[in-house]
């Protein structure tokens, strides 16, 4: 029950920054675009900045969960590795630039997001990548992926995790359309390469 209050309490403060951005509304506004009393959002939020925090803070656990019921369903389905890691990223962060691209504010509410919500993010980040190295280990015990000797599921879970906000990150910004396409070309790139090494040369120890 706590997790469905909690979604229907964050769902309207999330849009209301969507489409007006985190500079101009001021409590009073952003209870309005809320359809809320100013009492009412002051009950569960001390100010605007911690309704802006507790959003994405609800919004992360809510991807993570997301992203990683989404990879377990493909496994079920009889998907491989990538395809699986790919639903991963799909809903742990492309939803999220979905969402964000439809939004005029897109790039103040990134900016914002960086500067007053730094550690939880990072947070965010170290839990997802926990969570990922713990499925990749699932994934290879049903013998769909194999690391390379000395490569552990944390590292390269962490190396994915990098990837895919590199993904989202793309500059000059790319459309989100082919968004689970460049995931897809990320992790295969990392997991399996995408170069061939160079020849060995003579004598060369």
């Amino acid at each position: 029950m706590r997790e469905r209050s909690d979604e229907k309490l964050m769902v309207r403060p999330r849009q209301a920054f969507l489409d007006h951005g985190y500079e101009q509304p001021s409590m009073i506004g952003l209870a309005k675009a809320c359809d809320l009393s100013r009492r009412a959002l002051y009950h569960h939020f001390r100010s605007k900045e911690d309704a802006f925090r507790e959003v994405l803070r609800w919004r992360h656990g809510f991807e993570i969960e997301a992203g990683l019921e989404a990879g377990a369903r493909r496994i079920a389905e009889g998907a491989g590795a990538v395809e699986a890691i790919v639903a991963v990223f799909d809903a742990r962060y492309g939803e999220a630039r979905r969402d964000l691209e439809g939004s005029p504010h897109a790039l103040e509410i990134n900016r914002e997001a960086f500067h007053r919500c730094h550690d939880i993010m990072s947070e965010a980040a170290a839990s997802f990548q926990a969570r990922l190295a713990a499925f990749l280990g699932e994934i290879a015990g049903r013998g769909l992926l194999r690391l390379k000797p000395g490569a552990g599921f944390e590292e390269v879970a962490q190396l994915l995790a990098d990837g895919a906000r590199g993904v989202n990150q793309t500059l000059p910004l790319r459309s989100s359309f082919n968004l689970s396409e460049r995931y897809r070309r990320m992790c295969e790139a990392l997991l399996y390469g995408c170069a061939e090494p160079p020849p060995r040369r003579e004598g060369a120890v």
